[in-house]
């Protein structure tokens, strides 16, 4: 009768991080770090682009972005990349990729 406790579907796909790293070496593949200038400066993964979720501009920045790549976006633990995944499928991007977990589980380099 009434849908309240069933969730949605995702428009993106939850990637561990030996996926995520295998994936974002594809010739289309994008690499977006949604935290803040700040915890991008701590560390990031190598090539990727720093656009702050929490930003009031991220909507505009993104609008930006070519849709015909692919996107491999992480945050911190999972949690606002996957926030960012969701915001980008509703603005038409077919291929978002959200690292499950975040860089505090990445076992790979960071610079």
């Amino acid at each position: 009768m009434f849908d309240f406790f069933r969730s949605k579907p995702k428009n993106y796909t939850d990637l561990y991080c030996e996926e995520f790293n295998k994936g974002m070496t594809d010739k289309d593949a994008v690499i977006l770090d949604v935290r803040t200038a700040g915890e991008f400066q701590s560390g990031k993964i190598k090539g990727a682009r720093n656009i702050d979720i929490m930003s009031p501009n991220f909507m505009a920045q993104v609008q930006n972005l070519p849709k015909d790549k692919k996107y491999y976006i992480y945050c911190r633990s999972g949690n606002r990349s996957g926030q960012a995944c969701e915001i980008m499928s509703e603005m038409g991007f077919e291929n978002t990729f959200n690292m499950a977990g975040g860089i505090i589980r990445w076992p790979y380099e960071v610079v």
